[in-house]
C-alpha cells in the first residue's frame, strides 16, 4: 500500500515510463533520393511516383505513397523523398512533355514519352508491364535509386 506521501514519485515515475515506451516504439523515418539519368529533352519535367504496394503500379495512383515532379534541366534529375517508413517500395517515372503529369501512349498501348523504373527492368512486347515485384527494393535506412530513362521499349 502506498502512503500519501509516495503518490507524487510514483505518478512521476509512472509518466516517466509511459514517455519512454512512447519514445521506444517510435517508427523511424527515411529518405529517398531518386536520380534519373538519360533524359533526352530539355524541356518539360519528370515525375515521380513512389508506391508502397503493387496495387495500381506502375500506371495508377491505388498504392502510390508519395509524388511530385522536377523541372528538366539537364540530361539528369534527382529528386528526394523524405518521411518514408521502413518498407518495400518501387518508383516509377515519366519524362512529362506534355504536362498532364501521366504517361501517354499510342493506339497500341506503346509509351509515347518516356518512362523508367526503379531497377530497371525489361520491358517489352513480350514481358509486358513490368510487375510490383520487378522493381521493389527494400528500403530501411536513406536510399538512393537510380533509373534510366527508356524512349522506347525494350527488344
Amino acid at each position: 500500500m502506498l502512503k500519501l506521501s509516495q503518490i507524487p514519485y510514483f505518478l512521476i515515475a509512472t509518466l516517466m515510463g509511459i514517455s519512454f515506451v512512447k519514445t521506444a516504439n517510435a517508427e523511424s523515418t527515411a529518405k529517398l533520393s531518386i536520380v534519373v539519368n538519360g533524359i533526352r529533352h530539355q524541356k518539360g519535367e519528370i515525375c515521380f511516383r513512389v508506391f508502397g504496394g503493387e496495387k495500381g503500379f506502375p500506371m495508377s495512383s491505388t498504392s502510390e505513397v508519395q509524388s511530385g515532379c522536377a523541372k528538366i534541366t539537364g540530361t539528369s534529375v534527382t529528386k528526394e523523398f523524405s518521411g518514408l517508413k521502413p518498407g518495400t517500395y518501387a518508383v516509377a517515372v515519366v519524362d512529362d512533355q506534355n504536362g498532364d503529369r501521366k504517361l501517354n501512349k499510342d493506339f497500341f498501348g506503346i509509351p509515347t514519352e518516356g518512362f523508367g523504373l526503379s531497377k530497371n527492368p525489361t520491358v517489352s512486347i513480350q514481358t509486358g508491364t513490368p510487375k510490383f515485384r520487378d522493381a521493389s527494393f527494400v528500403m530501411n535506412k536513406n536510399t538512393t535509386v537510380n533509373i534510366v530513362m527508356k524512349y522506347s521499349l525494350d527488344s
